[in-house]
């Protein structure tokens, strides 16, 4: 690659990341190390231009902190919305946690994570422990999502119909892709909208078939960017596993976050660029990576109306 394709490719990413969406993002505070706190997050997002970030903590709602950084920072220029992770600390399926993150404008419920039974697997498997996990406090109790027989269970029946009636996201967070079949289709009988399937190239055991499925029915596939990126400790898969991800569901269901912020890598920031420019070598053009990096995301979280007025703000 040339210095002048390389001049070109910086404009052409700094150029996409003006308007980006980041719905996924590990800022601090945390039990986890983090590389930046929320603030800190939005003052890099509001110089780089994007629209709105997404914060998420498996241990706590955001929605108080957000509150308090839109009250007192006022000048800076990107959106933040937060979200709540059904583990342990929050109560697991807690329809009251579910409810206060509605009611102070959070936009993403996630399903277990650290506290899935799927996740605490894969984690025993890799003998490793994830630096966010509770396990330093009490050991972590796998939350169940379905009964014996493969149904729904009542109490995630009861956060369902909360996520319908806020008109909120539900997000498959650590679930095996097996239990986020069931839980989305019980969630669209319930009247949820609104679905992301999280990650499917690593820890949910998904395959390109199941992507093309969960897409089928109307969900958003989220791609945490960081497990592609060359460079960074999370990588995984390399970027011909992204052209099929993206393949399989198609640009227009597709989301693109960094899924960073922790230590001893690429800044959210950092690696969303980074992402993007994989999207360039990889040869999507400006519309599909926009589509990819933004407007999706916009039509996911619902927040369309906000991300235009930010930007004629």
């Amino acid at each position: 690659m040339t210095g002048s394709t390389d001049v070109k490719d910086e404009q052409r990413v700094a150029a996409l990341l003006r308007g980006a969406i980041d719905p996924h993002v590990h800022s601090g505070p945390s039990i986890a190390a983090r590389s930046l706190d929320h603030i800190e997050l939005l003052e890099a997002a509001s110089q780089a231009g994007f629209a709105a970030v997404v914060t998420k903590d498996h241990d706590y709602s955001g929605v108080m902190t957000a509150a308090l950084i839109k009250k007192h920072r006022p000048d800076l220029t990107t959106k933040l919305y937060s979200s709540i992770v059904l583990n342990n600390v929050v109560g697991g399926l807690n329809p009251y946690a579910v409810e206060h993150t509605a009611a102070l404008g959070g936009r993403i419920v996630w399903l277990p994570t650290l506290a899935a039974a799927n996740h605490l697997r894969w984690q025993a498997a890799a003998k490793w422990v994830h630096p966010a996990s509770t396990e330093r406090m009490r050991p972590v109790t796998a939350i169940p999502v379905l009964n014996d027989d493969k149904s729904v269970r009542d109490d995630l029946k009861e956060v369902l119909d909360i996520v319908a009636k806020n008109d909120m996201v539900l997000a498959s967070g650590h679930l095996h892709v097996s239990e986020t079949w069931l839980v989305f289709e019980e969630a669209q009988r319930r009247g949820v909208k609104r679905l992301v399937f999280t990650h499917p190239e690593d820890i949910v055991d998904a395959s390109l078939n199941d992507v093309k499925g969960i897409a089928a029915m109307g969900a958003f596939v989220e791609h945490s960017l960081c497990m592609f990126l060359d460079g960074c400790k999370f990588k995984s898969r390399e970027p011909e596993d992204l052209r099929n991800q993206i393949d399989a569901a198609g640009v227009g269901q597709t989301m693109l976050c960094s899924d960073l912020g922790q230590v001893g890598t690429f800044s959210p920031l950092e690696g969303f660029g980074r992402g993007i420019q994989l999207c360039i070598d990889l040869g999507y053009d400006d519309d599909e990576i926009r589509k990819m990096v933004s407007t999706n995301t916009a039509r996911a979280l619902g927040i369309e109306a906000d991300v235009a007025a930010a930007g004629a703000a």
